[in-house]
């Protein structure tokens, strides 16, 4: 749903379709970093921010290092391993030393950040079906492609020349 001032994608035919990309990309990540607070506090009511997709990168990647976490996110050592302690203060992850090297750590959810963490990415599946439902299917295949495309351009883009 737009706000007033909110214009859709093609509500002006003579603007640079970069405009609208640009324009929508603002609000969906505007409502993204509210949409990632929403669902850190479902996971646990102490958590703000970008905690849920922490705990979702852990949990895709399995027993990960914590410099691997901290590269994800384009993150500093010092935020990274703040983020994490309070996350393992929680009981949601857990560090060990890592296997192949005894200088790093790795993290994993703990079974009950596990358990939070997919009752609160359940919830968030049920609202996307609920919002998508009614596209027809082949629309959600192509709108999936086109959002990894464009993710795959801001990566790269993101990744200093070397």
């Amino acid at each position: 749903m737009s706000t007033p001032n909110e214009e859709r994608a093609g509500d002006r035919p003579d603007e640079d379709p970069l405009l609208a990309v640009e324009r929508e990309v603002g609000v969906l990540f505007r409502r993204g970093r509210a949409r990632m607070s929403e669902l850190s506090r479902r996971v646990h009511p102490q958590l703000e921010g970008m905690a849920y997709s922490l705990l979702s990168y852990v949990e895709q990647a399995g027993p990960v290092r914590v410099t691997d976490v901290g590269l994800h996110f384009a993150v500093g050592k010092a935020t990274v391993s703040r983020q994490i302690r309070a996350l393992e203060e929680l009981g949601l992850l857990a560090r060990e030393a890592d296997p192949q090297d005894r200088r790093s750590a790795r993290v994993s959810l703990t079974e009950d950040g596990r358990r939070r963490f997919l009752a609160a990415r359940a919830a968030r599946m049920g609202r996307v079906r609920e919002l998508m439902g009614s596209w027809p299917e082949e629309d959600v295949v192509r709108f999936a492609e086109l959002l990894h495309r464009f993710n795959d351009v801001v990566g790269e883009a993101a990744v200093p020349a070397g």
